[in-house]
């Protein structure tokens, strides 16, 4: 008799609720993505750490846990600093959370 394996068929986000580890992948996900879209904002705009530091009125220090992916360190605050120094604003949306049939946070 051959044993099945439960994931077959699911997808990787049905594996990670299981495994209760979703959220905590989606926060990481979130913020890599925010790191990433300053840096290269960053970047298109000729902005090097130090001139973004100071457009923002904050250190490079500030700056790096901003744009470091690993950090969870960032308030809504600092991110309207960081998308005024860029010349842009922050939009946040509520979107619908898929039917998986796990209950949310």
């Amino acid at each position: 008799m051959t044993e099945t394996n439960p994931h077959t068929g699911g997808s990787f986000d049905d594996f990670l609720a299981e495994e209760g580890r979703l959220d905590e992948a989606t926060d990481q996900a979130v913020k890599r993505v925010i790191a990433w879209q300053l840096s290269e904002a960053m970047q298109n705009a000729g902005l090097t750490k130090t001139a973004m530091a100071e457009r923002m009125g904050t250190s490079r220090a500030q700056l790096q846990r901003l744009l470091d992916p690993a950090s969870d360190a960032v308030t809504l605050d600092t991110l309207k600093k960081a998308a005024a120094a860029l010349g842009k604003r922050v939009r946040i949306e509520f979107v619908d959370i898929p039917d998986t049939g796990h209950s949310p946070r």
